[in-house]
């Protein structure tokens, strides 16, 4: 099945429904194919899956902040704005 954005905004609830019963749904911009809406496979767990992923590629050393240091960044540039 393939619909447009606008259509799988106002029939999600459907379209996912159509997924679980095994149809194929395909969203489209302007009549061209840009996603799919696919089965998660039975068993599947989703945050184990990130958790993996984020485990095997951690962030970068200069990302890596705690919360108070992200604090103290936050209220540095809301100082500068005054």
């Amino acid at each position: 099945m393939l619909v447009n954005i606008l259509e799988a905004k106002n029939r999600l609830s459907q379209l996912i429904k159509a997924v679980q019963n095994g149809e194929d749904v395909v969203i489209a911009n302007r009549g061209s194919p840009v996603a799919r809406l696919v089965r998660v496979p039975a068993g599947a767990r989703g945050d184990r899956d990130l958790l993996g992923w984020l485990g095997a590629h951690p962030l970068a050393a200069h990302a890596q902040r705690t919360g108070a240091q992200i604090d103290a960044a936050i209220d540095l540039e809301r100082d500068a704005w005054a």
